[in-house]
């Protein structure tokens, strides 16, 4: 396919998506399986054109003078792909596939300036949101949601009890990876420009082998932070499909004893395949029932709280979600956490650490339900994340990590990850 019949197929997933309400994923999936003529090229440039136009839905709006489908994926052609109406005009004479031509309001699109439009449209978040993001970055707030909108990188965590990044990285050199700035098991595969395909790394002899797993490195940091070390015993709350697991499990050198657990059995299904794979042997998967954790209560050096959240942290992988998002839904994930606090305070012995992880970047969710767990929890203290992040990290707290109740928060602009929250609340003796 040419370019002319991608920016046509994107403009058709964009509708489905609305019209449907359906995920971004979904909709791809669907377009493909009706189209099997496109090859694995196209659908890698139509998946980054539907992304992208949502990624910065609100700022291409905002130019465009319009968000529909249509305009946001000529946006993206023109204000983030380096076309020109005139290549594109060039582009779709005589292509049978190509969208209509361009009009002169979309013409004007490609080139309008948009720095009196609207804050929230410059950030590319929602109205609502504002106040709150406010609130968690201050003057910054605009440029922290600028920076949501730029496409990931291709983050790994090589398996420390089976390889070294060195290796990896040879097994990956095809892929041209290079060691992340701050997590130390970390590598990174920086995302291509346009049409420019995600290296697909699971096919490769190393990932088999557990030589690494995929793993942000905002996720891979949050995991050390928790600290957790050789014979702790260690339950991980809200195990999922087990990434932090892993990274314990890693960081434990095997000793010791992690138990997984989710509330929702389903998303433990992978798990175990991935505890072979990695060679771990100190993980014991605990599923879902009555009773399932009561041996445990008291008894825990450290419980990891890796809680359900709005995803905020994640709006460049899954942007689809920030226009999604609603207060109801807020309040909701609000209430889960609030609980989950309470419920991990129960498993923990005397001098034990509760460590609280979100990938979100609203203060709501982060030092918001810190501050009401401590204020009805007089037994736990914050630790100093300052003096955590030198002994686990090795390194000093970089400048702005720091939030004012007293956890950190990473970000695409200050660290090059995805949104992430920790805070290490101690239980006093």
């Amino acid at each position: 396919m040419r370019l002319p019949g991608r920016l046509a197929a994107a403009i058709e997933v964009l509708s489905d998506v609305e019209t449907r309400h359906r995920p971004v994923s979904e909709a791809l999936k669907a377009w493909g399986i009706n189209n099997r003529f496109a090859g694995a090229g196209d659908r890698a440039a139509i998946g980054n054109l539907v992304y992208d136009a949502l990624r910065r839905r609100a700022s291409h709006a905002a130019a465009m003078g319009t968000d529909s489908p249509r305009a946001l994926v000529l946006a993206v052609a023109m204000r983030d792909w380096g076309e020109t109406p005139d290549s594109l005009a060039a582009a779709f004479e005589g292509d049978s596939h190509a969208p209509e031509a361009l009009t002169t309001d979309e013409i004007a699109g490609a080139t309008a300036d948009i720095s009196s439009a609207p804050a929230a449209a410059r950030a590319d978040v929602p109205e609502w949101l504002v106040p709150s993001l406010e609130r968690a970055f201050g003057d910054d707030w605009i440029a922290e949601g600028a920076a949501m909108t730029g496409r990931p990188s291709l983050d790994l965590r090589t398996n420390a009890l089976k390889a070294s990044p060195e290796k990896v990285m040879k097994s990956l050199a095809r892929f041209s990876p290079q060691p992340t700035t701050i997590a130390p098991f970390g590598i990174t595969i920086p995302a291509g420009p346009r049409d420019a395909r995600t290296p697909n790394v699971t096919t490769d002899e190393g990932y088999q082998k557990g030589w690494f797993e995929v793993q942000d490195q905002g996720s891979q940091i949050v995991a050390i932070l928790s600290g957790a070390r050789e014979g702790e015993q260690v339950l991980d709350l809200c195990a999922g499909a087990g990434g932090k697991t892993l990274a314990l499990a890693a960081a434990m050198g095997n000793k010791g004893q992690i138990f997984a657990y989710d509330a929702d059995r389903s998303r433990l299904a992978p798990i175990y395949d991935r505890l072979k794979r990695n060679t771990v042997r100190n993980a014991q998967v605990r599923a879902p029932q009555d009773g399932a954790l009561d041996d445990l209560v008291g008894k825990m050096d450290r419980v990891v709280v890796d809680a359900p959240c709005t995803g905020t942290g994640t709006w460049r992988r899954r942007p689809d979600t920030k226009w999604k998002l609603t207060p109801e839904l807020l309040a909701q994930r609000q209430s889960e956490q609030a609980a989950l606090l309470v419920e991990a305070s129960r498993y923990l012995k005397p001098g034990g650490t509760l460590v609280y992880i979100t990938c979100s970047i609203l203060p709501e969710e982060n030092d918001d339900q810190i501050s009401a767990f401590l204020a009805a929890n007089a037994g736990f203290a914050t630790q100093d994340m300052t003096i955590a992040w030198r002994q686990t990290l090795i390194t000093d707290l970089p400048e702005g990590l720091a939030t004012p109740g007293g956890g950190i928060c990473l970000t695409p602009q200050r660290t090059n990850t995805d949104g992430f929250y920790c805070h290490l609340l101690r239980k006093m003796a």
